[in-house]
């Protein structure tokens, strides 16, 4: 075995969310919506890579008692409002490395339905 290949999860993550970046790239007219998941909770952001700003952003810190794919949804909710009072109504997603289905998949989905297109 080659001293190159990953040996954890994470590595392996790091490895796909690195290959994804390669083609995904927020510009001022379409930024990038990033996604990462940890163990209990969700994160995303509306990122424009040309100036390196955060233009929006959520997540499901703060103790509330739903399902982590509950909060999924809501984060994706939280994310498209604030975006869209930004004037951002088409981005780029970015799943960071992640396999897209569970809470990645209810977050996208969220977004959609409030008003994001991608």
């Amino acid at each position: 075995m080659s001293k190159l290949t990953p040996k954890t999860k994470a590595d392996l993550r790091a490895r796909r969310h690195r290959r994804i970046r390669g083609s995904v790239h927020g510009t001022d007219v379409r930024p990038r919506l990033a996604v990462f998941r940890s163990n209990k909770y969700v994160y995303a952001q509306v990122i424009n890579d040309d100036t390196g700003t955060t233009l929006a952003a959520a997540t499901s810190l703060g103790g509330s008692k739903l399902s982590q794919l509950e909060q999924a949804k809501k984060v994706g909710a939280e994310v498209a409002k604030a975006a869209i009072a930004k004037g951002i109504t088409k981005v780029v997603f970015d799943r960071g490395g992640f396999t897209y289905g569970g809470r990645v998949q209810a977050l996208a989905d969220a977004a959609r339905e409030a008003g994001l297109q991608f």
